[in-house]
């Protein structure tokens, strides 16, 4: 089961991401590269496959993931 992103998990992330959206994503892709590369590979790969702009969707991605990551981080 997916933990429960709230209202200041997202608040948090937008306030970090839009600071530096171009650096915040390249530091995600590191992040995932280490922690977990298959679903890095997963991101990119749709990103790179649709018609829409591949930085905004892997964007997205990676904001939804770091979410999900400090969720599950409080429910322990």
């Amino acid at each position: 089961m997916l933990p429960t992103i709230t209202e200041d998990h997202s608040t948090l992330t937008y306030a970090e991401v839009f600071q530096d959206i171009n650096g915040w994503r390249k530091k995600m892709v590191q992040h995932l590269k280490d922690e977990n590369p298959e679903v890095n590979s997963a991101i990119l790969e749709v990103a790179n496959n649709t018609d829409l702009d591949p930085k905004a969707v892997a964007l997205g991605a990676y904001m939804t993931y770091y979410m999900l990551e400090m969720a599950s981080k409080e429910d322990y």
